[in-house]
C-alpha cells in the first residue's frame, strides 16, 4: 500500500512539473529573428511584419504600407517586432 501510495505521488509531481509555460526553440517551429525568440504559428504576413518592425527598431525604417494598412497580421507583427528589438539599436558616437 506504501510503494503504491508512493508511486503515484512521485507521478503526479512529475506531471505537475511539466504542465508549466516553456518556450518551443525554433528548430521545433518556433519563429526567431535577430536572435528573439517570437513565438510559434505566425502567418506569413506577420513573420513579415516581426522582420521590418524589428528592422525599424534597430535603426532602419522599414515598412509595407501596403501591408501596414491591409493586413492585421503584418500591422500586429511590425509592433511585435518594433517592441521586442528595441534594445537592439546601437547608437554609434563619433
Amino acid at each position: 500500500m506504501r510503494t503504491t501510495s508512493l508511486f503515484i505521488l512521485s507521478t503526479t509531481l512529475l506531471l505537475l512539473q511539466n504542465c508549466g509555460a516553456s518556450k518551443v526553440p525554433a528548430s521545433q517551429g518556433g519563429f526567431t529573428h535577430s536572435g528573439i525568440y517570437f513565438g510559434k504559428h505566425f502567418p506569413a504576413n506577420y513573420q513579415q511584419g516581426i522582420v521590418d518592425g524589428c528592422t525599424t527598431a534597430k535603426g532602419t525604417y522599414k515598412k509595407s504600407h501596403r501591408l501596414f494598412n491591409t493586413s492585421r497580421d503584418y500591422n500586429n507583427g511590425w509592433f511585435l517586432g518594433r517592441s521586442k528589438c528595441r534594445h537592439l539599436l546601437v547608437i554609434e558616437k563619433n
